[in-house]
């Protein structure tokens, strides 16, 4: 481990859903832990212990509190145990592991609160799932965000951002159907939207005078109304606001020339209007070392830029890539 990592609070990360790769994402990431930040695992050890069975990995899981977690990083994974259990079943989804999911996720937040961790990593989870079990937050963005609210006591707006090195991009709407973007697409969504992804990357990442890209919604964004008055009239005006504000954004722009590689020396992020917008070109670019960043939060939470991969869980074939970026991302976000 890096000598000035040696007096760092370590990272917390969340084991994910239970069936999918989550649990050898992190046992993969405390394979390699010499070059990593030390952290610290909110999980079930049994289930740590089966999945390290499972694909041969000869792995010491050290059951600690958050106290004793940089000390146990030394001998192994430090794993603090959940309440609930979570079943070794991998590639079979079931709402038995729901809670363990959910106690992960409330705990590593409490820990940053309480000054035990300083930054979270989530290992991917399913939506689907953790609905059945009465989960009311349509992902784990908007869920991180009232966790904000409940543990600091202040507003959180949260954001997603996927980072890498090759592109940066927000989608201003997310988790909703295609056919209700258009609706939910409002001038002070997008303004507020980019008033936390200018303030963000001014404070953790560092860029004195962030540049702000922002596509429009329809093909060729909108031709001035006619293919779709929603550039024009939404879209246009929320770019003007950002620039009253002294942010250096621009758009609507064509989203189909916005990510080629002399479009991406432009700026700095692209601001996009719905998930696949954004997703989808970067993806196609940085798959294996994308992250997912919640801006506009009180802490630093990072993931994964992939799911659950069902069908490879406990094959010993995940790509701990992604992973071991939102790592390496949530220790730069922190220090």
């Amino acid at each position: 481990m890096p000598h000035d990592s040696q007096n760092l609070l370590p990272i917390a990360l969340t084991m994910g859903e239970p069936a999918g790769i989550g649990p050898e994402l992190i046992l993969l990431a405390a394979a390699g832990r010499t070059q990593a930040a030390p952290f610290f695992a909110y999980a079930d050890p049994a289930l740590l212990a089966a999945r390290a069975h499972r694909i041969g990995l000869d792995m010491a899981i050290v059951e600690t509190d958050e106290a004793g977690a940089g000390h146990a990083f030394e001998k192994g994974l430090p794993v603090v145990p959940l309440r609930n259990k979570a079943p070794d079943r991998p590639g079979e989804p079931d709402v038995d592991g729901a809670a363990a999911v959910i106690e992960a996720i409330e705990r590593a937040a409490g820990a940053i609160r309480l000054g035990r961790a300083r930054a979270m990593v989530t290992a991917p989870i399913m939506k689907d799932v953790l609905y059945r079990a009465g989960f009311k937050h349509p992902g784990h963005t908007e869920f991180l965000g009232e966790l904000g609210q409940r543990f600091w006591d202040q507003p959180a707006e949260p954001v997603m951002m996927i980072w890498s090195e090759t592109v940066a991009v927000v989608p201003v709407t997310i988790h909703i159907p295609l056919a209700e973007v258009p609706a939910a697409l409002t001038e002070d969504l997008i303004f507020a939207t980019g008033l936390v992804v200018a303030s963000d990357l001014k404070a953790r990442f560092g860029l004195a005078a962030p540049r702000l890209a922002v596509a429009g919604l329809n093909p060729h964004a909108g031709e001035n109304g006619a293919l779709g008055s929603e550039d024009r009239d939404v879209v246009a005006p929320a770019i003007i606001r950002l620039r009253d504000e002294g942010i250096d954004a621009w758009g609507p722009l064509p989203a189909d020339t916005m990510f080629h590689a002399r479009a991406r020396q432009s700026y700095d992020v692209a601001l996009c209007m719905y998930h696949d917008q954004a997703l989808a070109p970067a993806k196609a670019l940085a798959f294996d070392e994308a992250v997912n960043v919640t801006l506009g939060l009180p802490f630093v939470r990072t993931s994964p830029d992939h799911g659950t991969a069902f069908d490879i869980a406990g094959t010993g074939k995940a790509n701990p890539s992604s992973f071991l970026a939102s790592l390496r991302l949530a220790d730069r976000l922190s220090r």
